[in-house]
């Protein structure tokens, strides 16, 4: 077959796509015609990376200092942009225009690299996400005992013993998100992106604001050029490992991005959208990580905490962190649906295609209170209940903050990141062995192994001495 008649069968299949799309409410999959934007895209994308781990950059730079540690949240920003440029090309393959849709990220790598990758980005892309659930349940919960702290210190002193447990907190999320969970798939999820994006940019500009307004006051604490005062003990060298998982974890949405595009419209092509929303996306994740890393750095010096705006930083004026700590919940809440739904979905897709007659895994109820109505599934109830009941009882058992971000951030970040991306392009493209572009690819996936491999050691050390410290159910914060 000549490239002419290639070009051809191309043609006619993205005629076919059109003439489907104009005539039906179905798009060419046969699914229900697909309303993303490229700023939905970037709603999703923001709701994403600025949530649980923006608040630990000013710790990330007190264990790196100035230099390694702008340095390092520049380089994670521009080598996430360049690998999330290639995943957008995989979702649809061969061609990236006019080829089979992939709608999830597994099913990308299957039809690229192949069954047995196909199994072990399975395994990494659901450990990780759950992993993110149980992370943003335990910053939830931190949050609101956060709340509960600054008042009793704005009311009886600083000095007073303020400690309460997280237990209830994560209790009332598990609820809440039981609820939230049943929200059908991730196609309806744009409005509760939005309203996450929305107050992520509060709590970001409330504790950039609150750090600056420290610094122009005076009240700024002594900073380094690298490391610390501390930057040549064994503690210290743990955490700044620690910090590379951290701030990993930050900027990783890679695990839900061909989610995100399989959320775009067909017109214009959904490689360039999703491709224009990471650039929009990154650059806005970028600004808001060095605001918010450089002026928390500034404001605490080396003694920065674990998180700015939680109960051992910033504690007046009390409202105002109040409110900050209201927005994370509020966008916690949304986050953790755009972070489950995925996972939500496989399963279904795989119970669907095992028990198909079945009316229990396919039957939808349709239910209304007045004008407003939705459907419910019995396998969707019970599962998903299932499901974050027991992603709160895990996230009870070990809620170590910074610890537990690294770990997920370096189990997460190079096989879904910069992996699976590199190895997918490499094959798609039939590049050859020991080229330059080749050579260089490989090059930066083994740095970024050699980096997750000792945030992840240093993450399960902190985490070995965090559960010598206290009880799993019984931690007070």
């Amino acid at each position: 077959m000549n490239i002419m008649e290639v070009d051809e069968k191309q043609n006619e299949r993205k005629k076919e796509v059109d003439q489907i799309a104009n005539d039906s409410e179905l798009d060419d999959d046969g699914k229900p015609k697909r309303t993303g934007t490229t700023w939905t895209s970037v709603a999703h994308i923001i709701t994403a990376v600025i949530g649980a781990g923006v608040l630990t950059l000013p710790w990330v730079m007190a264990q790196m200092g100035w230099i390694l540690g702008v340095s390092y949240i520049l380089t994670i920003a521009l080598v996430t942009l360049y690998t999330s440029n290639l995943l957008a090309d995989c979702y649809r393959s061969p061609d990236p225009v006019t080829g089979e849709r992939n709608h999830t990220y597994m099913e990308a790598v299957k039809n690229i690299l192949g069954g047995r990758m196909y199994m072990i980005c399975g395994i990494v892309q659901y450990a990780n996400l759950s992993g993110a659930a149980i992370g943003y349940t335990i910053t939830t919960s931190m949050s609101a005992v956060s709340i509960r702290k600054i008042n009793c210190f704005h009311k009886r002193g600083t000095e007073y013993p303020c400690h309460f447990s997280n237990n209830p907190y994560m209790i009332g999320l598990g609820i809440v998100e039981i609820f939230l969970s049943q929200i059908p798939n991730f196609h309806k999820l744009s409005w509760l992106s939005i309203v996450a994006a929305t107050t992520s940019f509060g709590y970001a500009f409330i504790g950039i604001g609150l750090s600056l307004a420290t610094i122009i006051q005076g009240k700024g604490k002594s900073t380094y050029l690298i490391g610390g005062k501390e930057q040549f003990s064994g503690d210290r060298l743990w955490n700044m490992l620690i910090a590379l998982g951290n701030c990993a974890l930050a900027s990783n949405y890679s695990l839900i991005a061909i989610d995100i595009q399989d959320s775009l419209k067909s017109t214009p092509p959904e490689n360039k959208v999703m491709k224009m929303s990471n650039k929009i996306g990154i650059l806005i994740m970028t600004i808001i990580f060095l605001l918010c890393a450089c002026s928390g750095y500034a404001a605490f010096g080396s003694n920065t905490p674990g998180s700015i705006l939680m109960g051992s930083g910033f504690k007046e004026p009390f409202w105002l962190v109040d409110l900050a700590n209201v927005f994370i919940i509020v966008h916690l809440v949304g986050a953790y649906q755009v972070i489950v739904q995925p996972i939500f979905r496989v399963v279904e897709i795989f119970a669907g295609k095992m028990w198909s007659k079945s009316s229990f895994i396919s039957r939808e109820y349709s239910i209304g209170i007045g004008k407003m109505k939705s459907n419910f599934n019995f396998f969707r109830l019970i599962w998903r209940t299932i499901f974050v009941t027991l992603i709160t009882v895990l996230a009870m058992a070990m809620p170590f903050f910074n610890d537990m971000l690294g770990l997920l951030g370096a189990m997460g970040y190079w096989p879904l990141t910069i992996y699976f991306p590199i190895a997918m392009y490499i094959a798609k493209e039939k590049m050859r062995r020991l080229t330059i572009k080749w050579f260089g690819l490989q090059s930066l996936n083994f740095i970024f192994m050699v980096v997750s491999l000792i945030a992840a050691i240093a993450a399960i050390h902190g985490l070995h001495e965090a559960l010598h410290k206290y009880k799993p159910f019984m931690y007070k914060m």
